[in-house]
């Protein structure tokens, strides 16, 4: 665009993109004559304008975290979508399993499993505790679950590893949770800074600090801040001298490079789901009108109807009538109504329940599902197809429920269990000779792989053939197998079972039970 063209287009935006519009079409080639096309009909009121990130998400941000707030708080479908997301993704929690490199550092395989062993113990006696919240309300697994469930909804949550001295509490190191509102710009704007969204970044685009708002900014005020002015504390997103990441921000979906603020989860489809919404509601209540039987009366004199029906029980209508109010006339279940000579009535006849309708929420969940990644079948909790079909939904739902997992497990879990493991080594509890010496020497003391709740079965007995088979042929291992199908570790299985079947030996019972496929079976028989 000339000179003279924003001259125009800022006097005038319409004759600006008029003129733009017609030189494209002049100019058209390539994608110029398909998809950017501005003379096809179909493209010709498609008007589009490229923003950076910035201005695309961090500008829109306080109305999409709100709106998909408002949709988990009051509509079925998008309550349904996220706690579907927070149920199989996190569950009853993440466990740790603690992997340490036992070939780098000189251990043997029985000593990286003692060592393992004790740290598994020491992590469950801070993690299992709401001694590790700073709020002091849930313990590890329960706060991974607010964290999930608050990245989906806001878009993004942020979290600080402050350490404070409690007592009956061996470790100092707490879990604190921001709500991404808090996180915002301070005001006055710092003039030296590139501050957006509560964001700074440097010269690189590396995020330098965040400014965090005393109070949320959208709380009413009440009688413990109106002493208190709105104040932002600047809080280094790294340690100046110790690079300790002082700040986790916890995004949903980084959508693009440069990118300072999360999406919501919902925000693609809000305006589907909100449309749904009230499609629903009206739905509804156009069902309960038409079961109430709804009775309009016609007044010549526009007189409020009297009922003539006494509000109390065994008390005689007054011969007077009394006159009452519009508001007062409600809808009853076979209530009978005396009428004046000259008033008439009409029904009303909504013709419901709509047969349409099941039809209709079927076709735009589908289109809400595939947003969403959430297989319709499993959105709305519907499995009426065949084993094959609900199954290949299962799984497709999963590669999504196992993408979140690694990224929760990525941006929350990993990184507090280091800090953890820091201050355990710090104390003493853990020796782990190296640790602050060398980088790559607290990284192999790190490793660590975290195990869920198992996917669920449609078929027991196949799932499990097909584990043994892949045991088998070594395409996996026992202790994967274990905690996919069961969500145990094969440590804890193999202890378990070697003292049952000890004690089955003892009292003469160590015949076992097979457990053959119902096709062998039914050969058998005949």
């Amino acid at each position: 665009m000339n000179l003279l063209d924003r001259i125009i287009g800022y006097f005038s935006p319409a004759e600006g993109l008029r003129r733009k519009v017609a030189r494209d079409v002049m100019n058209s080639a390539g994608y110029g004559r398909h998809g950017a096309s501005y003379g096809k009909k179909s493209l010709a009121g498609w008007i589009s304008r490229g923003l950076s990130a910035d201005e695309d998400i961090v500008d829109n941000i306080g109305t999409l975290r709100n709106r998909s707030r408002d949709l988990f708080m009051g509509t079925p479908i998008a309550t349904g979508a996220i706690k579907t997301i927070r149920t199989n993704v996190v569950g009853s929690g993440l466990a740790l399993n603690a992997q340490v490199d036992a070939a780098f550092l000189g251990m043997s395989e029985e000593e990286a499993r003692a060592w393992e062993t004790n740290t598994e113990r020491e992590w469950k006696l801070w993690s299992e505790g709401v001694n590790c919240d700073a709020e002091r309300r849930q313990n590890f697994y329960q706060l991974q679950s607010l964290v999930l469930v608050s990245a989906l909804l806001s878009g993004d949550v942020f979290v600080t590893l402050p350490y404070i001295r409690r007592k009956g509490s061996v470790y100092d190191l707490k879990v604190s949770l921001i709500e991404a509102d808090r996180i915002c710009d301070p005001q006055p704007l710092p003039a030296d800074k590139n501050v957006l969204g509560g964001v700074e970044v440097g010269e690189y685009g590396e995020t330098i600090a965040y400014y965090v708002a005393h109070h949320n900014p959208n709380s009413y005020p009440r009688a413990n801040t109106l002493k208190e002015r709105q104040s932002w504390k600047r809080v280094l997103a790294f340690g100046a001298n110790t690079g300790r990441r002082n700040v986790l921000h916890i995004m949903a979906d980084i959508e693009r490079p440069a990118q300072r603020r999360g999406v919501p989860l919902l925000a693609p489809v809000i305006e589907a789901v909100k449309q749904l919404g009230r499609y629903s509601e009206a739905e509804l209540m156009a069902a309960v009108i038409s079961g109430m039987f709804t009775v309009f009366v016609h007044s010549p004199d526009g007189q409020p109807l009297d009922t003539g029906i006494s509000p109390i029980p065994g008390v005689q209508v007054p011969a007077a009538p009394v006159q009452r109010k519009t508001d007062d006339i409600a809808l009853g279940n076979g209530a009978i109504v005396e009428l004046r000579d000259d008033e008439k009535v009409s029904f009303a006849n909504p013709g419901r329940p709509n047969q349409a309708f099941e039809g209709f929420v079927i076709a735009i969940c589908r289109q809400i599902g595939a947003a969403l990644e959430i297989p319709y079948e499993l959105l709305v909790k519907n499995f009426n197809a065949s084993y094959s079909a609900s199954r290949a939904s299962l799984l497709e739902a999963w590669k999504m429920f196992r993408m979140r997992r690694e990224w929760l497990v990525g941006q929350f879990c990993q990184p507090v269990y280091e800090e953890w493991l820091t201050e355990a080594a710090l104390k003493g509890r853990i020796k782990a000779p190296g640790f602050f010496s060398d980088p790559a020497i607290r990284a192999a003391w790190c490793g660590a792989e975290w195990y869920g709740d198992s996917q669920g079965q449609l078929d027991p007995l196949k799932e499990a053939n097909a584990a043994k088979v892949r045991v088998e042929e070594g395409f996996s291992t026992r202790e994967r197998e274990a905690a996919e199908l069961t969500g145990m570790k094969f440590e804890t299985i193999h202890a378990v079972r070697k003292r049952e079947e000890t004690m089955r030996k003892a009292d003469g019972l160590s015949g076992s039970i097979i457990i053959r496929p119902e096709r062998e079976r039914e050969e058998d028989e005949s």
